[in-house]
């Protein structure tokens, strides 16, 4: 049977990046969706055609049709509906961040282990095509070693245009509702000042960090850090000897600026990325000895190949490319980094 799909959040992402995918995938079935704003929710299932409409994602989860949900929420009612879900043995897509404190993020994925479920997290930067060209790409080149050892790298995002379009989702006047339960939006140690500017670093500088894991290795340390109250930072991370040095900037203007480059005894890979909502595949160039090749990109969509990867998992049962296991480590690694400047360290 294919898999019963409920969206939990109807907002401007939840319909653009994932009602939108999952709808448009004949592999699943949209069953229902729920948003606390009742007017949304509707203008919503109208606009993709969507039958069951809840008011709450606990009345959602009673559904029996529903077999995954995808939480798109506000950040600090995530990890509750997401434990919610889990713990009602569903399947579970959650925007990032998962979480705001490594405790949180690992009663989430203990939940997942307990009930045998998929749990994948929404870095949908790691379903890029132009990404997965880049892995490709890395595994030839360290196996040929035609460009040498790794000797560093370095990542950079500076915002600017998120690349959003405004046909392809509908909104309301309503205002964001309260009564959701929420949980802490950082840990006990962590003061209130820092909070609004911790809560950015995870939003929007997580991806990079995942980003760069995902193709540097697992489990870096944190060498070294430096962290404004705004959530701006400049941090190096350590893969078993390889620094991997990120600049992360807060509110750029014009074209989004996101990318990565690894360093190559005698020349690099870099990756462009496209804007969070552009519908771009991202731009490998491949640098050897002074000259530069860019790869040939295809059309397609990160959230998209995230949507149609999340059915599979299920399907297949396979560990995701973003599993909630593996993205504890970025909540420990800003958790890290953020102690730090608490401490006068950073």
């Amino acid at each position: 049977m294919k898999p019963g799909i409920g969206i939990i959040g109807t907002g401007m992402v939840g319909q653009m990046c994932h009602l939108a995918n999952f709808a448009a995938n004949p592999a699943c079935r949209v069953v229902a969706i729920a948003d606390l704003r009742p007017d949304l929710a509707a203008a919503a299932a109208q606009k993709f055609g969507i039958s069951r409409v809840y008011g709450t994602h606990r009345e959602l989860l009673a559904d029996s049709e529903v077999s995954a949900v995808v939480v798109v929420t506000k950040r600090r009612a995530t990890g509750p509906i997401v434990l919610d879900a889990l713990n009602s043995g569903r399947h579970v897509l959650s925007e990032k961040p998962m979480a705001y404190t490594t405790v949180q993020a690992e009663t989430l994925v203990e939940a997942a282990r307990r009930q045998d479920l998929i749990y994948s997290i929404g870095y949908m930067k790691r379903h890029d095509a132009g990404v997965a060209r880049a892995l490709a790409e890395l595994a030839r080149i360290r196996a040929d070693q035609s460009l040498g050892r790794i000797v560093a790298a370095r990542g950079w995002c500076f915002g600017g245009d998120t690349g959003r379009a405004q046909d392809n989702f509908v909104m309301t006047g309503e205002a964001r509702p309260d009564g959701l339960e929420l949980w802490e939006d950082g840990p006990d140690w962590m003061p209130r000042a820092m909070r609004l500017g911790y809560d950015n670093f995870l939003n929007v500088f997580s991806h990079i960090i995942n980003l760069a894991r995902y193709l540097l290795g697992p489990s870096p340390t944190l060498a070294e850090s430096s962290i404004e109250t705004s959530g701006a930072a400049c941090m190096t991370l350590d893969f078993d000897g390889i620094p991997c040095t990120l600049d992360l900037v807060n509110g750029s203007e014009g074209a989004w600026r996101e990318g990565l480059t690894i360093d190559f005894e005698r020349g690099a890979v870099t990756i462009e990325l496209p804007a969070p909502f552009g519908k771009q595949e991202a731009q490998v160039i491949v640098d050897h000895d002074g000259e530069s090749t860019r790869l040939v990109r295809a059309t397609s969509w990160a959230f998209r190949r995230q949507a149609d990867a999340f059915v599979t998992d299920i399907v297949e049962r396979r560990i995701p490319l973003a599993s909630g296991a593996d993205s504890v480590t970025d909540i420990s690694l800003a958790e890290t980094a953020w102690k730090r400047r608490a401490s006068g360290k950073a």
